[in-house]
């Protein structure tokens, strides 16, 4: 990919895909901003990547400041978007409504205030990519709620690549992937996890950070594709 001269904003870039992606495309030549809610976690990101990048905290959750960090950053020609939250999990019979509330207003609500507020910065004819998961469209036993939160996001995506053309609009749909979204699991119960999963696996191991981030370098680079949801899973959507 050649990203030379290409501005590049990832909102939720200072860990696992975010930060992959900004590494991808700073080594291709884009200038890249992450944004972040933490600080500190925005300044330790910036110092691992190589190229040309630059550093913002927003809280994506508020439209003051989501609309602050675009009038700083001015003109840019594309938009990442891998904001994810905690919560949604959990078998519906039990499922806790309120939890899943707060999933949606860690998720769903902020990715579409941030693309939103975008528009006005966002060059016309460049491109909007969020990051979804396979559990929008693939059915795993206790995630219909994760799968609600991505679900609405995904069902946006062809309107959205309709209604704001010649801006592109694509989705990236990651299955398991070895993001820091783990680590609320013990070192060896995590690895244990992983292990497990990589046997079911067609491809035969657990999908990393990297290997989204490339998909989504190429629906930045390639101008030819709009409105498209792209599982990256590994295979294991295909049941």
């Amino acid at each position: 990919m050649n990203s030379n001269d290409q501005r590049v904003v990832i909102i939720g870039g200072t860990s696992g895909i975010g930060l992959a992606t900004a590494h991808t495309l700073a080594r291709a030549g884009a200038h890249v901003t992450i944004a972040g809610r933490n600080r500190e976690k925005v300044a330790q990101a910036l110092a691992t990547i190589e190229g040309a990048a630059t550093g913002e905290v927003v809280d994506a959750t508020s439209r003051e400041d989501t609309t602050a960090l675009f009038h700083r950053l001015g003109s840019f020609d594309h938009l990442v978007l891998t904001l994810a939250g905690k919560e949604g999990a959990g078998e519906f019979r039990t499922l806790d409504f309120a939890m899943l509330r707060r999933a949606f207003e860690a998720k769903f609500w902020p990715l579409l205030l941030a693309a939103q507020t975008s528009l006005d910065f966002l060059r016309k004819d460049g491109s909007l990519t969020i990051v979804s998961a396979v559990t929008a469209h693939t059915a795993y036993p206790g995630a219909a709620g994760l799968g609600a939160v991505n679900g609405a996001l995904e069902a946006m995506v062809p309107s959205l690549a309709r209604e704001l053309q010649p801006l592109r609009v694509n989705a990236v749909a990651p299955g398991l992937i070895a993001t820091p979204w783990w680590n609320f699991l013990p070192d060896e119960a995590r690895e244990g996890f992983f292990a497990q999963n990589a046997t079911t696996t067609p491809v035969e191991r657990v999908g990393q950070p990297e290997d989204v981030a490339s998909v989504i370098a190429m629906l930045i680079s390639n101008t030819f594709l709009t409105g498209t949801i792209i599982d990256c899973t590994g295979g294991t959507h295909l049941k």
